[in-house]
């Protein structure tokens, strides 16, 4: 088992393990309770980690998890409220048309 990063909270651990062995890259969460001691041990040393079970997938997950941090930023108007609709959406929040192709 290698580490693959220090989550900065529990959510993001979870999540970021759970898309990676959505991936097919097995993992697991450590430190998951530990932010209770912060204090009596350094709160460095109290943030979850995510960890490859097998090393050879370590660069592999790295690699996908900084695609997944820096997927690019998309906006779009609505073609029926003209509202702007801000991230993944295919749907405007605002009326619930959905994004014109030009847009994808």
């Amino acid at each position: 088992m290698k580490r693959v990063l220090q989550a900065p909270n529990l959510a993001l651990a979870t999540l970021w393990a759970d898309q990676l062995a959505a991936a097919g890259i097995a993992t697991s969460v450590q430190r998951a309770y530990v932010s209770s001691i912060a204090g009596e041990i350094p709160p460095d040393q109290c943030l979850p980690e995510v960890w490859v079970q097998d090393d050879d997938q370590l660069d592999a997950a790295r690699r996908l998890l900084d695609e997944w941090r820096h997927l690019p930023h998309r906006h779009w108007a609505c073609p029926a409220c003209r509202e702007i609709v801000e991230g993944p959406f295919e749907q405007c929040w605002n009326c619930g048309a959905p994004m014109p192709p030009e847009a994808a």
